[in-house]
């Protein structure tokens, strides 16, 4: 009797087991551990680099990889700079660039969404007339010409991947806006005489965060190719600053020559990569509503 009772009460409330069980999926574990090792490293950058990753020794130039323990442990490049230091730094500017465009972006997109979405009309056609005329340009030529424009800098590398990023949030925010505009709560609110700016940022935008985050995940992925393709280009962030990107750049003479220089920042790109999508991806099968009154079936 008391063992039907427990069940019946687990059956009942999930429990802790129930709760986590969608983050237990593969997806969702190793995207998890890719995202948080990047992040870990990124932070802790300085102080597990083991070398000064501008410091130049000619003397050991071109060095393979030596192995666990040795000085080198990935090698050195054309100048003698540590690789392993490099990646590590690089990693750092990677996490402040992704973070920084994503949060930027989202910002920007969910709120023209929601405005856009919310007031309709002539609000709603110059907006999305903003965005067909943004999203006309190719991305990378319109970054390139902004960075060409401004000249290298951290800060305009940021500027110049968000001036088209933030689009994605606001043509799905604004589809979710316009039937969130005509829900029950929304009209019960304006009935109660509750202003546009009210219910804008009580009622309309937080019931946008999980679509966002997802929208999030898959831009952050994309704003470390695409710095690391103006990097590449030699006009993302200045020289003196490792990234993967340069660091590709640097590699292209001695590609046939010193198969480390391209290997290891092409290898730390392609997972970090994965791992975000592999969360990205595992995130929207959590949040979907749909997926989840499909229950366990689906």
């Amino acid at each position: 009797m008391q063992s039907l009772t427990l069940e019946s009460v687990t059956s009942q409330s999930p429990g802790l087991l129930t709760r986590l069980r969608p983050w237990l999926h593969v997806k969702a574990c190793t995207g998890s551990l890719i995202v948080l090792s990047f992040i870990a490293v990124g932070i802790l950058g300085p102080a597990a680099a083991p070398l000064d990753p501008n410091k130049q020794e000619l003397t050991a130039m071109l060095k393979a990889p030596q192995g666990i323990g040795a000085a080198h442990v990935l090698g050195t490049d054309n100048l003698g700079r540590d690789i392993l230091s490099r990646v590590i730094h690089g990693a750092r500017v990677s996490l402040l660039v992704a973070f920084a465009v994503v949060f930027v972006s989202g910002l920007i997109g969910v709120s023209l969404g929601a405005v856009s979405g919310y007031f309709g009309g002539k609000v709603d056609f110059l907006i999305q007339k903003l965005v067909e005329v943004v999203w006309a340009f190719p991305p990378l030529l319109l970054g390139i010409t902004i960075m060409a424009f401004l000249g290298q800098g951290l800060f305009n590398l940021i500027l110049a991947l968000v001036a088209q990023r933030w689009i994605p949030y606001c043509r799905v925010v604004r589809g979710q806006a316009l039937s969130l505009r005509e829900r029950e709560f929304v009209v019960a609110a304006r009935c109660l005489g509750a202003s546009k700016r009210r219910i804008i940022l009580r009622h309309i935008i937080p019931n946008l965060v999980q679509t966002s985050l997802v929208i999030g995940t898959f831009a952050m992925a994309s704003s470390i190719i695409a710095e690391a393709s103006l990097s590449f280009l030699g006009v993302g962030v200045p020289p003196e600053i490792p990234t993967w990107g340069t660091m590709l750049a640097d590699a292209r003479i001695y590609i046939s020559t010193a198969w480390w220089l391209p290997l290891f920042p092409g290898l730390c790109i392609f997972i970090t990569v994965l791992g975000i999508n592999l969360l990205g991806d595992a995130l929207r099968d959590i949040l979907d509503p749909r997926l989840t009154r499909a229950g366990p079936g689906r």
